[in-house]
């Protein structure tokens, strides 16, 4: 039949992009390497030496869960081949609506595939860290900083990445003016790069009388977290180091004693803070591991050769200087203007649906099309 004759030339048309993913991923070296690994696993006294074996099991796990993924993906677009020749020769027109749900399910994980080779960066793999500061404008930029809190924990949450947050300080009215948060998931730093910088947003104030139109800034930050044994000196005379009560809108995170803290690199006037965990030693585990990937992090995109060469330099939230817009009145319009993506489900994208933007940017950055937001 021809319907199904022309579903079978449209799936047929996908094989190429398939194998060239195949390449793109280095599928075949993955297994050599895989096997190799797990050899070695398997060998006599390979838990001599703990830290090693469980980096070599990590190394093996990632590994698999691309050639995994590779492989349901072509066992999809096989079983969509075989179910179309059954319809066609049966005749079977009610298995269409499946044929081609099937077909919109592999077009999707093949383009999400084909997104995930493209983060090839030394740190993609890695956990993120978010650092979010409320610009100008008190209650109004407050209120924003935690509405882009929320529609990072949600974007989290629906990709299966575990958000913790682990600092914040709460406005003097409403929202934060400050939050951190840890993406943890393997890509979730590839991914999330993209976001960092000041976000826009334009509204009716809920916290003006008069309903007149306001505009608000918030600026994200984003590193990835670095492995404990990364190469990074930070001398102890340079550090300070404060102790304070966990407070705000915790609730259960709520400390009586003084287990929350913050650090100030004194050279470079960097300052992280933690007050999630339970007492004060694992407070101050998780903010030296800040201290030290925002610290790489900065040495690595300034190009320069040492820490010592890092000064603290400020960007302003404000206006000029945004990635993104969003826009509730007198339209709903979200804009990214390094890219030009845009979407008018506002709501869509408050709840966490980021994926086009960070597509879009992930695209063009491997292209050199992006432009100075």
């Amino acid at each position: 039949m021809l319907e199904f004759e022309e579903l079978k030339l449209k799936l047929e048309g996908s094989r190429p992009d398939l194998l060239d993913l195949k390449d793109a991923i280095g599928y075949d070296g993955l297994k050599t390497e895989i096997a190799a690994l797990e050899q070695q696993s398997a060998a006599d006294g390979f838990w001599d030496d703990l830290e090693r074996s469980q980096k070599i099991l990590q190394k093996i796990s990632q590994m698999k869960a691309k050639t995994e993924a590779y492989d349901r993906l072509a066992a999809n677009f096989e079983d969509t081949l075989v179910l179309i020749d059954l319809a066609n020769e049966e005749e079977d027109v009610s298995l269409i609506p499946e044929i081609e749900q099937n077909m919109a399910a592999f077009t999707a994980e093949l383009e999400s595939q084909r997104l995930t080779t493209l983060l090839n960066g030394e740190y993609d793999p890695n956990n993120a860290i978010l650092t979010f500061h409320a610009g100008a404008g008190g209650t109004e930029a407050q209120d924003w900083n935690e509405m882009l809190v929320r529609m990072y924990m949600h974007w989290g949450e629906r990709h299966g990445f575990q958000v913790k947050m682990i600092d914040f300080l709460d406005g003097e009215e409403a929202g934060l003016k400050s939050a951190t948060l840890v993406v943890e998931g393997t890509n979730a730093y590839g991914y999330l790069k993209s976001e960092s910088g000041v976000h826009r947003l334009v509204r009716i104030s809920p916290f003006d009388a008069s309903g007149r139109r306001h505009t608000s800034f918030a600026s994200l930050e984003v590193m990835p977290e670095i492995s404990d044994d990364a190469q990074i000196e930070i001398r102890d005379e340079d550090l300070k180091v404060d102790t304070y009560r966990s407070g705000g809108a915790g609730g259960q995170h709520v400390n009586k004693t003084e287990s929350a803290i913050r650090i100030t690199h004194l050279p470079t006037g960097i300052v992280v803070a933690c007050q999630n965990e339970r007492s004060q030693h694992q407070n101050r585990e998780v903010a030296m591991k800040m201290l030290k990937s925002k610290l790489l992090e900065i040495k690595e995109r300034e190009h320069l050769d040492k820490i010592e060469d890092i000064k603290g330099v400020q960007k302003e939230i404000a206006w000029g200087s945004q990635i993104r817009s969003y826009v509730f009145m007198p339209y709903t319009l979200v804009k990214d203007h390094r890219t030009g993506f845009e979407s008018g489900n506002i709501g869509a994208v408050m709840d966490g649906d980021l994926d086009g933007f960070i597509n879009a940017y992930l695209k063009a950055a491997s292209l050199g099309q992006l432009s100075q937001a």
